[in-house]
Protein backbone atom coordinates (compact mmCIF):
# COMPACT_ATOMS: atom_id res chain seq x y z
CA UNK A 1 0.00 0.00 0.00
CA UNK A 2 1.16 3.50 -0.81
CA UNK A 3 0.79 7.17 0.76
CA UNK A 4 1.14 9.39 -2.09
CA UNK A 5 3.97 7.30 -4.03
CA UNK A 6 5.83 6.72 -1.25
CA UNK A 7 6.09 2.35 0.58
CA UNK A 8 4.56 2.89 4.15
CA UNK A 9 7.65 0.60 4.96
CA UNK A 10 10.08 3.12 3.68
CA UNK A 11 8.11 6.92 3.91
CA UNK A 12 11.11 8.88 3.65
CA UNK A 13 11.26 7.75 0.21
CA UNK A 14 9.51 7.74 -3.31
CA UNK A 15 9.45 4.13 -4.05
CA UNK A 16 8.76 4.34 -7.85
CA UNK A 17 11.81 6.61 -7.60
CA UNK A 18 13.81 3.93 -6.38
CA UNK A 19 12.12 1.22 -9.01
CA UNK A 20 13.26 3.53 -11.52
CA UNK A 21 16.73 4.77 -10.25
CA UNK A 22 16.81 0.51 -10.27
CA UNK A 23 16.28 -0.04 -13.67
CA UNK A 24 18.85 2.31 -14.56
CA UNK A 25 21.68 1.40 -12.49
CA UNK A 26 21.39 -2.35 -13.76
CA UNK A 27 21.14 -0.52 -17.29
CA UNK A 28 24.33 1.04 -16.49
CA UNK A 29 26.04 -1.70 -15.37
CA UNK A 30 24.75 -4.13 -17.32
CA UNK A 31 26.11 -2.22 -20.56
CA UNK A 32 29.92 -1.89 -18.93
CA UNK A 33 29.33 -5.40 -18.36
CA UNK A 34 28.42 -6.38 -21.46
CA UNK A 35 30.67 -4.40 -23.94
CA UNK A 36 33.62 -4.91 -22.00
CA UNK A 37 32.92 -8.98 -22.61
CA UNK A 38 31.87 -8.61 -25.94
CA UNK A 39 35.45 -6.43 -26.68
CA UNK A 40 37.82 -9.19 -24.71
CA UNK A 41 36.12 -12.20 -26.48
CA UNK A 42 35.60 -9.98 -29.88
CA UNK A 43 32.04 -11.25 -30.68
CA UNK A 44 28.26 -10.53 -29.37
CA UNK A 45 26.47 -11.83 -27.19
CA UNK A 46 22.12 -11.86 -26.94
CA UNK A 47 22.65 -9.10 -24.33
CA UNK A 48 23.74 -6.91 -27.09
CA UNK A 49 20.65 -6.23 -28.36
CA UNK A 50 19.05 -5.10 -24.93
CA UNK A 51 22.18 -2.69 -24.67
CA UNK A 52 21.45 -0.89 -27.94
CA UNK A 53 17.86 -0.74 -26.81
CA UNK A 54 18.29 1.28 -24.01
CA UNK A 55 21.50 3.49 -25.52
CA UNK A 56 18.86 6.17 -26.05
CA UNK A 57 17.34 6.49 -22.63
CA UNK A 58 19.95 4.96 -20.71
CA UNK A 59 21.75 8.07 -19.02
CA UNK A 60 18.93 10.29 -20.29
CA UNK A 61 16.34 8.70 -17.47
CA UNK A 62 19.32 8.38 -14.76
CA UNK A 63 20.33 12.55 -14.86
CA UNK A 64 16.49 13.50 -15.38
CA UNK A 65 15.70 11.77 -11.96
CA UNK A 66 19.19 13.15 -10.36
CA UNK A 67 17.56 16.96 -11.07
CA UNK A 68 14.31 15.70 -9.83
CA UNK A 69 14.53 16.59 -6.21
CA UNK A 70 16.82 19.77 -6.97
CA UNK A 71 13.86 22.21 -6.36
CA UNK A 72 13.62 21.55 -2.81
CA UNK A 73 17.52 22.38 -1.95
CA UNK A 74 17.89 25.02 -4.69
CA UNK A 75 17.63 27.99 -2.55
CA UNK A 76 19.69 26.96 0.71
CA UNK A 77 22.58 28.92 1.13
CA UNK A 78 25.52 28.53 -1.24
CA UNK A 79 27.65 26.96 1.37
CA UNK A 80 25.72 24.12 2.47
CA UNK A 81 24.31 23.50 -1.63
CA UNK A 82 27.90 22.85 -2.40
CA UNK A 83 28.72 20.70 0.54
CA UNK A 84 25.38 18.40 -0.24
CA UNK A 85 26.16 18.94 -3.91
CA UNK A 86 29.53 19.64 -4.73
CA UNK A 87 32.09 18.80 -2.08
CA UNK A 88 29.90 15.31 -2.14
CA UNK A 89 30.78 13.77 -4.79
CA UNK A 90 33.91 15.08 -5.88
CA UNK A 91 34.86 13.16 -2.07
CA UNK A 92 33.53 10.27 -3.49
CA UNK A 93 34.95 10.72 -7.26
CA UNK A 94 38.54 11.49 -5.43
CA UNK A 95 38.66 8.21 -3.55
CA UNK A 96 36.99 6.11 -6.13
CA UNK A 97 38.97 7.35 -8.46
CA UNK A 98 42.08 6.61 -6.54
CA UNK A 99 40.91 2.97 -6.38
CA UNK A 100 39.91 2.77 -9.87
CA UNK A 101 43.59 3.52 -11.23
CA UNK A 102 45.35 1.65 -8.47
CA UNK A 103 43.77 -1.51 -9.75
CA UNK A 104 44.90 -0.51 -13.53
CA UNK A 105 47.61 1.17 -12.75
CA UNK A 106 50.16 -1.99 -13.16
CA UNK A 107 48.94 -1.98 -16.97
CA UNK A 108 49.63 1.29 -17.72
CA UNK A 109 52.45 0.73 -16.66
CA UNK A 110 53.05 -1.78 -18.93
CA UNK A 111 52.16 0.13 -21.53
CA UNK A 112 53.85 3.37 -20.99
CA UNK A 113 56.03 2.95 -18.14
CA UNK A 114 55.56 3.74 -14.92
CA UNK A 115 57.17 7.06 -15.20
CA UNK A 116 53.70 7.89 -17.40
CA UNK A 117 51.38 7.22 -14.59
CA UNK A 118 51.23 9.69 -12.26
CA UNK A 119 50.26 12.00 -15.36
CA UNK A 120 47.53 9.50 -16.32
CA UNK A 121 46.19 9.86 -12.38
CA UNK A 122 46.38 13.95 -12.00
CA UNK A 123 44.82 14.00 -16.16
CA UNK A 124 41.42 11.91 -14.11
CA UNK A 125 41.01 15.03 -12.46
CA UNK A 126 40.30 16.95 -15.59
CA UNK A 127 39.42 14.32 -18.00
CA UNK A 128 37.07 11.96 -16.21
CA UNK A 129 38.01 8.43 -15.63
CA UNK A 130 36.46 5.31 -16.57
CA UNK A 131 33.10 4.71 -15.43
CA UNK A 132 33.44 7.13 -12.68
CA UNK A 133 32.47 10.45 -15.19
CA UNK A 134 28.86 10.52 -14.07
CA UNK A 135 29.74 11.30 -10.76
CA UNK A 136 32.25 14.23 -12.06
CA UNK A 137 29.59 15.62 -13.87
CA UNK A 138 26.73 15.77 -11.10
CA UNK A 139 28.40 18.26 -9.31
CA UNK A 140 28.66 20.76 -12.47
CA UNK A 141 24.97 20.33 -13.45
CA UNK A 142 24.41 21.26 -9.59
CA UNK A 143 26.24 24.35 -9.79
CA UNK A 144 25.21 25.67 -13.27
CA UNK A 145 21.51 24.96 -12.93
CA UNK A 146 21.83 27.36 -9.31
CA UNK A 147 23.85 29.56 -10.58
CA UNK A 148 21.59 30.09 -13.55
CA UNK A 149 18.55 29.89 -11.30
CA UNK A 150 17.12 33.92 -11.98
CA UNK A 151 17.64 33.07 -15.63
CA UNK A 152 14.50 32.24 -17.68
CA UNK A 153 13.99 28.83 -16.89
CA UNK A 154 12.47 27.75 -20.27
CA UNK A 155 15.38 29.64 -22.04
CA UNK A 156 17.89 27.65 -20.39
CA UNK A 157 15.85 24.51 -21.49
CA UNK A 158 15.98 25.31 -25.02
CA UNK A 159 19.76 26.77 -24.98
CA UNK A 160 20.25 22.66 -23.37
CA UNK A 161 18.12 21.03 -25.51
CA UNK A 162 19.97 22.82 -28.99
CA UNK A 163 23.29 21.40 -27.29
CA UNK A 164 22.07 18.32 -26.89
CA UNK A 165 20.51 18.26 -30.96
CA UNK A 166 24.19 19.58 -32.26
CA UNK A 167 25.90 16.17 -30.66
CA UNK A 168 29.26 17.96 -29.78
CA UNK A 169 32.02 16.27 -30.11
CA UNK A 170 35.46 17.96 -28.59
CA UNK A 171 37.07 14.77 -27.37
CA UNK A 172 36.66 16.02 -23.89
CA UNK A 173 34.00 14.00 -21.97
CA UNK A 174 33.11 17.13 -19.51
CA UNK A 175 32.36 18.92 -22.25
CA UNK A 176 30.96 16.68 -24.77
CA UNK A 177 28.42 15.05 -22.00
CA UNK A 178 27.35 17.95 -20.56
CA UNK A 179 26.06 19.09 -24.12
CA UNK A 180 24.37 15.78 -24.29
CA UNK A 181 23.04 15.48 -21.00
CA UNK A 182 22.30 18.76 -19.27
CA UNK A 183 18.77 18.87 -20.88
CA UNK A 184 17.63 15.99 -19.15
CA UNK A 185 19.16 16.96 -16.03
CA UNK A 186 17.40 20.26 -15.92
CA UNK A 187 14.38 18.68 -17.38
CA UNK A 188 13.75 16.67 -14.15
CA UNK A 189 14.73 20.36 -12.59
CA UNK A 190 12.00 22.57 -14.18
CA UNK A 191 9.45 19.53 -14.76
CA UNK A 192 8.98 17.74 -11.51
CA UNK A 193 5.59 18.86 -11.29
CA UNK A 194 4.61 17.10 -14.59
CA UNK A 195 6.89 13.95 -13.97
CA UNK A 196 4.58 13.18 -10.89
CA UNK A 197 2.03 13.58 -12.44
CA UNK A 198 2.82 10.97 -15.10
CA UNK A 199 3.24 8.65 -12.39
CA UNK A 200 0.08 9.34 -10.72
CA UNK A 201 -1.48 9.04 -13.91
CA UNK A 202 -0.23 5.34 -14.42
CA UNK A 203 -1.15 4.58 -11.09
CA UNK A 204 -4.77 5.61 -11.82
CA UNK A 205 -4.65 3.99 -15.40
CA UNK A 206 -2.01 1.15 -15.13
CA UNK A 207 -4.16 -0.32 -18.42
CA UNK A 208 -3.56 2.83 -20.48
CA UNK A 209 0.14 2.95 -19.23
CA UNK A 210 0.75 -0.72 -20.40
CA UNK A 211 -0.43 0.20 -24.00
CA UNK A 212 1.93 3.08 -23.83
CA UNK A 213 4.94 1.24 -23.00
CA UNK A 214 4.28 -1.33 -25.84
CA UNK A 215 4.08 1.59 -28.19
CA UNK A 216 6.90 3.09 -26.95
CA UNK A 217 8.80 0.19 -27.04
CA UNK A 218 8.01 -0.59 -30.62
CA UNK A 219 9.27 2.97 -31.75
CA UNK A 220 12.32 3.15 -29.95
CA UNK A 221 13.45 -0.26 -31.08
CA UNK A 222 12.44 0.64 -35.02
CA UNK A 223 14.17 4.12 -34.81
CA UNK A 224 17.41 2.05 -33.04
CA UNK A 225 17.70 -0.50 -35.40
CA UNK A 226 16.81 1.76 -38.48
CA UNK A 227 20.15 3.87 -37.00
CA UNK A 228 17.87 7.04 -36.84
CA UNK A 229 18.28 7.32 -32.63
CA UNK A 230 21.07 9.30 -33.19
CA UNK A 231 19.49 11.83 -35.69
CA UNK A 232 18.75 15.56 -34.12
CA UNK A 233 15.30 16.39 -32.58
CA UNK A 234 15.08 11.99 -32.27
CA UNK A 235 17.87 11.50 -29.96
CA UNK A 236 16.53 14.27 -27.79
CA UNK A 237 12.96 13.04 -28.17
CA UNK A 238 13.76 9.36 -27.46
CA UNK A 239 15.73 10.23 -24.40
CA UNK A 240 12.50 12.26 -23.16
CA UNK A 241 9.98 9.81 -24.31
CA UNK A 242 12.51 6.70 -22.58
CA UNK A 243 12.99 8.22 -19.39
CA UNK A 244 9.14 8.72 -19.31
CA UNK A 245 8.60 5.33 -19.50
CA UNK A 246 11.36 4.08 -16.81
CA UNK A 247 9.06 6.65 -14.38
CA UNK A 248 5.77 4.85 -15.92
CA UNK A 249 7.72 1.34 -15.58
CA UNK A 250 8.93 1.93 -11.94
CA UNK A 251 5.22 3.05 -11.09
CA UNK A 252 3.24 0.55 -12.00
CA UNK A 253 6.58 -2.05 -10.26
CA UNK A 254 6.35 -0.17 -7.24
CA UNK A 255 2.20 -0.41 -7.52
CA UNK A 256 1.88 -3.72 -8.06
CA UNK A 257 4.81 -4.51 -5.26
CA UNK A 258 6.85 -6.54 -8.11
CA UNK A 259 11.04 -7.28 -8.18
CA UNK A 260 11.71 -5.70 -5.00
CA UNK A 261 15.39 -6.36 -5.56
CA UNK A 262 15.04 -3.08 -8.51
CA UNK A 263 13.89 -0.97 -5.83
CA UNK A 264 16.74 -2.32 -3.29
CA UNK A 265 19.47 -1.31 -6.08
CA UNK A 266 17.85 2.20 -6.71
CA UNK A 267 17.85 2.94 -3.26
CA UNK A 268 21.65 2.22 -3.35
CA UNK A 269 22.52 3.55 -6.47
CA UNK A 270 25.13 5.81 -5.85
CA UNK A 271 26.53 2.60 -4.02
CA UNK A 272 26.41 0.41 -7.11
CA UNK A 273 27.86 2.94 -9.50
CA UNK A 274 30.98 3.35 -7.09
CA UNK A 275 31.99 -0.18 -6.48
CA UNK A 276 30.62 -2.22 -9.46
CA UNK A 277 33.81 -2.17 -11.94
CA UNK A 278 35.91 -4.30 -9.45
CA UNK A 279 33.56 -7.18 -9.44
CA UNK A 280 32.51 -7.03 -13.02
CA UNK A 281 36.13 -7.03 -14.02
CA UNK A 282 37.14 -9.81 -11.87
CA UNK A 283 34.33 -11.86 -12.56
CA UNK A 284 34.89 -10.80 -16.61
CA UNK A 285 37.98 -12.37 -16.45
CA UNK A 286 37.67 -15.41 -14.96
CA UNK A 287 34.64 -16.45 -16.93
CA UNK A 288 36.71 -15.88 -19.97
CA UNK A 289 39.88 -17.20 -18.63
CA UNK A 290 38.90 -20.16 -16.77
CA UNK A 291 35.18 -20.51 -16.93
CA UNK A 292 33.62 -23.35 -18.21
CA UNK A 293 30.82 -21.08 -20.26
CA UNK A 294 31.34 -19.99 -23.40
CA UNK A 295 27.97 -18.33 -24.55
CA UNK A 296 29.05 -14.36 -24.52
CA UNK A 297 25.31 -13.48 -23.88
CA UNK A 298 25.31 -15.74 -20.66
CA UNK A 299 29.20 -14.52 -19.67
CA UNK A 300 27.75 -11.28 -19.77
CA UNK A 301 24.65 -12.21 -17.98
CA UNK A 302 26.83 -13.56 -15.12
CA UNK A 303 29.50 -10.61 -15.40
CA UNK A 304 26.55 -7.97 -14.61
CA UNK A 305 24.75 -10.04 -12.03
CA UNK A 306 28.21 -10.03 -10.27
CA UNK A 307 28.75 -6.81 -10.61
CA UNK A 308 25.77 -5.48 -9.20
CA UNK A 309 25.80 -8.27 -6.37
CA UNK A 310 29.58 -7.49 -5.50
CA UNK A 311 29.08 -3.63 -5.30
CA UNK A 312 26.41 -4.64 -2.74
CA UNK A 313 28.82 -7.02 -1.03
CA UNK A 314 31.34 -4.44 -0.70
CA UNK A 315 29.32 -1.99 0.69
CA UNK A 316 27.65 -4.69 3.33
CA UNK A 317 31.12 -5.89 4.02
CA UNK A 318 32.49 -2.03 5.22
CA UNK A 319 29.44 -0.79 6.81
CA UNK A 320 30.29 -0.74 10.42
CA UNK A 321 33.76 -0.49 10.29
CA UNK A 322 36.89 1.60 9.45
CA UNK A 323 36.37 1.23 6.05
CA UNK A 324 33.30 2.78 6.09
CA UNK A 325 34.47 5.91 4.72
CA UNK A 326 34.50 4.45 1.03
CA UNK A 327 30.50 5.24 1.16
CA UNK A 328 30.00 7.36 3.35
CA UNK A 329 31.80 10.65 3.98
CA UNK A 330 33.86 11.32 6.91
CA UNK A 331 33.33 14.60 9.02
CA UNK A 332 36.34 15.98 8.12
CA UNK A 333 35.11 16.26 4.48
CA UNK A 334 32.22 18.63 5.22
CA UNK A 335 32.13 22.28 4.53
CA UNK A 336 28.59 22.46 6.30
CA UNK A 337 26.86 21.74 9.82
CA UNK A 338 27.06 17.81 9.35
CA UNK A 339 23.32 16.26 8.88
CA UNK A 340 22.00 14.16 11.68
CA UNK A 341 22.93 10.63 9.53
CA UNK A 342 25.44 11.52 7.20
CA UNK A 343 25.81 8.48 4.75
CA UNK A 344 26.19 8.16 1.29
CA UNK A 345 23.19 10.37 -0.49
CA UNK A 346 21.53 9.20 -3.56
CA UNK A 347 22.05 11.81 -6.86
CA UNK A 348 18.81 13.58 -6.17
Amino acid sequence: MTVNGTSAGHSQRIDWVDYAKGICIVMVVMMHSVLGVEAAAGQTGFMHALVVFAKPFRMPDFFLLSGLFLSVVIDRGWRTYLDRKVVHFAYFYVLWVTIQFGFKAPSFAAESGWSHVGILYLESFIEPFGTLWFIYLLPVFFVVTKATRRAPPLAIWFAAAALEMLHVTTGWTVIDEFCARFVYFYSGYLFATYVFALSNRARVRPAFAVAGLALWSLVNGGLVVSGFSEWPVISLALGLAGACAIIVIGTLLAQARRLEFLRYCGEHSIVIYLAFFLPMAVTRTLLLKFGPIHDIGTISLIVTIAGILGALAIWWAVRGTRANFLFERPAAFWIAPRKARAGLQAAE
